[in-house]
């Protein structure tokens, strides 16, 4: 699937993934391949993105709250601010 994280400045990420934790209002939640369409809202926190199937490769950004949604194996997340961190 696709996935894009956008902030009103600069695009933070672009690619094809297998996956993507994201901070929900209600907790954290999965977004695989194939998900069925959705718009959440998100609160400030850390989005885990699974770029292969075993996690060998991660990739972790910091944001401010914003949205997301899912259409057709894509995934736009639109958030206020937010930045790539290291680590877990």
């Amino acid at each position: 699937m696709n996935l894009e994280i956008l902030t009103p400045e600069k695009k933070l990420f672009s690619d094809d993934v297998y996956g993507v934790q994201l901070p929900g209002v209600a907790g954290l939640f999965e977004v695989l391949d194939r998900h069925a369409p959705l718009v959440s809202a998100l609160k400030g926190g850390r989005i885990k993105v699974l770029k292969d199937k075993n996690n060998n490769h991660l990739a972790y950004f910091d944001i401010k709250s914003g949205f997301v949604e899912i259409i057709s194996n894509h995934v736009t997340v639109l958030v206020e601010g937010g930045e790539a961190v290291e680590g877990k």
